[in-house]
């Protein structure tokens, strides 16, 4: 079955795309995972490729396309072929919103030509040491110098992806402290120069999935953020974050599909080319049952993840259905990929198997971007409960 939400244009991005992903991406993609880095070179061929300026305006050096569902299928044919990206998801899904959104147009005109090359990699640092989920109770300040021309940034972050190569990095911090009447209040973006005196980057994280993905720990001493790379208003932060989490979320969404489908082509092949007793593991029945019952679920989250794209297209996703949407496809994705490496026996425990790098990339999609927990309480919310 066709799917709608795709036109013309988009299946002839995706030829290009999985075409590159053959050529640039699968022969190399293991010693990236060995590394536990993508080159940083790697940026500029993606910057060629046109994947960074989609969505960027055409003024600035992009396509000025509007549509979040080129970005779907990166997310699907990555997944497809078992191999990631690193930190590009997050320069264009993550952040690319907020400058779109809240930069003057100074600000756009010295950014985002950069940004579409991929001369200029951007990251995003919300989380800190013992905050987690918890935005506002984070602790990194941003005060204003006494002549008014800069602000001094001190704290830490961590959990960033894409904090090792960053060239430029979206930091929350406290510009005022938080009203009694709302903990919300006093949060500020600035797009931090990474060259900047008193800015560090500190371990690369050794994290149970996305191997090839740099995420890192930040820390600022006394950084001197000009007041020209202040984003948006002072001390509303915290309201444009919230702008951007159906997006990230649905993104998420995507991404949990595309591997639960990935993982049934995975399994799909192995079953049909390996021999146990005499007989192909596809010939069993209960390997039968297990695939069907898998792509029956597969195909539910494919219309989730369509119907989402769509209203987000339209400007019409809530809250609540992206949260929904998440919690669903994730929830799918950890039911599937699990089955789908217990077909594989032993092998599926074996990192030279995709299925075993998908089992361990799958997991933090319950996590990152709001836990499950989370979801149901913004779709409880949402029904009046």
């Amino acid at each position: 079955m066709r799917r709608s939400v795709y036109n013309e244009d988009h299946e002839a991005f995706r030829e290009t795309l999985r075409a590159f992903i053959e050529a640039e991406v699968v022969p190399v993609y293991d010693e990236w995972y060995a590394e536990g880095l993508v080159p940083r070179e790697f940026y500029y061929k993606l910057g060629e490729l046109g994947i960074f300026g989609i969505e960027v305006p055409e003024e600035y050096g992009g396509a000025g396309e509007e549509s979040f569902k080129f970005q779907a299928i990166v997310s699907e044919e990555c997944a497809r072929a078992g191999v990631s990206f690193g930190g590009s998801s997050v320069h264009v899904a993550l952040c690319l919103p907020y400058v779109k959104a809240y930069a003057t147009d100074e600000q756009k005109k010295r950014w985002l030509p950069g940004f579409v090359t991929g001369e200029s990699m951007y990251a995003i640092a919300m989380t800190e040491p013992g905050t987690g989920s918890d935005l506002a109770g984070m602790k990194t300040t941003a005060k204003l110098s006494a002549d008014g021309s800069h602000y001094v940034l001190n704290g830490a972050k961590t959990f960033i992806t894409g904090g090792v190569h960053a060239d430029r990095v979206i930091v929350c911090a406290r510009t005022a402290p938080p009203s009694p009447e709302d903990r919300r209040h006093g949060i500020s973006l600035f797009v931090v120069d990474t060259r900047s005196e008193g800015y560090a980057v500190g371990r690369k994280l050794d994290k149970l999935g996305l191997k090839s993905s740099d995420t890192a720990e930040l820390s600022f001493s006394d950084v001197k953020v000009p007041v020209d790379d202040l984003l948006g208003e002072e001390n509303k932060g915290f309201s444009y974050l919230g702008q951007n989490l159906p997006q990230e979320r649905l993104g998420i969404a995507v991404g949990a599909y595309a591997q639960a489908s990935a993982a049934i082509r995975f399994a799909q092949n192995y079953v049909q080319d390996r021999t146990v007793f005499g007989k192909t593991v596809a010939s069993f029945q209960n390997t039968k049952f297990e695939l069907a019952a898998c792509k029956a679920e597969v195909d539910a989250a494919e219309a989730v993840c369509d119907r989402a794209l769509e209203a987000h297209d339209a400007g019409e996703l809530s809250a609540a259905e992206a949260a929904s949407a998440k919690l669903f496809c994730t929830e799918v994705a950890h039911r599937v990929i699990d089955k789908c490496l217990q077909l594989h026996g032993g092998y599926g425990y074996m990192n030279e198997y995709p299925i075993a790098r998908l089992y361990a990339d799958n997991r933090v999609n319950r996590i990152y971007g709001g836990t499950s927990e989370v979801m149901k309480m913004i779709i409880a919310k949402s029904m009046g409960l």
